[in-house]
């Protein structure tokens, strides 16, 4: 099968051709099963064909495959807004509109905050990853490979150091940068929003220091900035609740959502304060194909799924699975180059490290390729792209799992 035609500006980091999948096993076009620690970069939290996502979208494509929701409102979408503005545990009354994407969420969270502030200043953070659409890749806190070779990107954007234990980076230290950013490089008073993920995923599965949250959220108050919450990985049960921003004590203004949302198809949602998202112009928001139905019916599906009890339960499992494994390989230990655990609940990085504690890609590359050949597929992350970022299904099944963990560790031991 010729890739040809495909552009090669697309980077791949498992060089085969998927042919199907079922709950956390896929397999490809010659019959080869793998465990799927990938789990399509965190949207598929129920697993590869969940039954009652599937069913979902059958039903939907025999009744109606689109309408453009601006042209003419169709109930999944109404449907959904509500159940999902209620599945947001804030405090007060919550709207939003859907998008094709958690990128494209990003982009009108931009035009709801200059609307609502009339500011256009955004402070995003080190590591961030907020999409690769034009906007979105000034947010994101790398250069390489996202901002390369694209020009001027829209701004202005400012960049302050993530604190996180995860990374060495303390809430005294983030708090100073922000202080010296204020006093050297932009008045306050011109900054519309603070954007910023509870876990980056892209950054390494860094877990957000809360003391800095509630610090951020009290400066954001006082300062009449607003402040963005990136859930578009880290939501809906990838840390064990609904969304990772409640572990850290406060309610965003705004919320941005993907990946997970309905289950393997395409939608993304932005969602917070009523009065935000209804203060630009009639058709300043909107989209083609944005809340599409067949998209909707699978988010419903998904929310159905995703009960607090069943996400509590998912991500302790997963999450005392792998800490106990971790914990057993630092003790034996495992490979030299071990480093540290990252994140939290089910959403969990192993750092690769050489003995200084420098990170180590090239091992991580050569950990991707032997664990694929043994049947486990693994995602890279991190701004040296040295940290696994484990993203199993939540759904996945526990000798699955276990056995996915077996052939990281009988891949770890080889690692030269």
């Amino acid at each position: 099968m010729s890739r040809e035609t495909i552009s090669q500006s697309i980077s791949i980091v498992h060089p085969i051709s998927l042919s199907h999948g079922k709950n956390a096993e896929v397999w490809d076009t010659t019959g080869k099963r793998y465990i799927d620690f990938v789990g399509g970069i965190g949207v598929l939290n129920l697993g590869h064909c969940h039954p009652g996502v599937v069913e979902a979208i059958r039903e939907q494509a025999t009744r109606l495959t689109h309408y453009a929701f601006n042209a003419a409102p169709h109930a999944p979408y109404i449907e959904l807004m509500d159940r999902l503005c209620a599945f947001i545990p804030v405090d007060y009354a919550v709207s939003g509109m859907l998008t094709n994407s958690g990128a494209e969420a990003a982009e009108n969270a931009l035009k709801i905050v200059r609307g609502a502030t009339g500011r256009t200043a955004v402070i995003a953070f080190d590591g961030a990853f907020h999409g690769r659409t034009l906007a979105t890749l000034n947010l994101n806190g790398k250069v390489a490979p996202y901002k390369q070779k694209v020009g001027v990107l829209p701004g202005p954007v400012y960049h302050l150091p993530y604190p996180s234990a995860d990374n060495g980076v303390t809430c005294a230290e983030a708090l100073k940068a922000m202080d010296r950013l204020f006093s050297v490089e932009i008045d306050v008073n011109d900054v519309a929003c603070f954007i910023i993920e509870p876990v980056q995923g892209e950054g390494g599965f860094l877990a957000l220091d809360i003391e800095f949250a509630k610090a951020l959220r009290r400066f954001c108050d006082e300062n009449n900035i607003l402040l963005i919450v990136d859930e578009i990985q880290s939501g809906f049960g990838r840390t064990g609740q609904r969304f990772a921003f409640s572990r850290l004590g406060i309610e965003p203004d705004l919320i941005l959502l993907g990946k997970s949302i309905a289950g393997g198809v395409p939608l993304g949602a932005v969602v917070g304060r009523k009065a935000l998202l209804d203060n630009l112009p009639k058709g300043g928001l909107g989209g083609t194909y944005s809340g599409n139905p067949i998209a909707c019916a699978a988010a419903l599906a998904t929310l159905d799924a995703m009960t607090d009890a069943q996400l509590k339960t998912w991500g302790s499992q997963q999450e005392a699975a792998i800490v106990s494994r971790y914990t057993a390989w630092r003790e034996q230990p495992l490979s030299p180059y071990l480093g540290r655990l990252t994140g939290v609940g089910a959403m969990r990085g192993i750092e690769l490290a050489h003995a200084d504690g420098t990170p180590a890609p090239q091992q991580l590359t050569q950990l991707l390729s032997l664990a694929r050949e043994a049947g486990l597929l693994l995602m890279p992350s991190g701004k040296s792209r040295h940290i696994i970022r484990l993203l199993a299904p939540l759904t996945t099944e526990p000798a699955v799992l276990e056995q996915g963990l077996d052939i990281l560790e009988a891949c770890l031991k080889q690692l030269p």
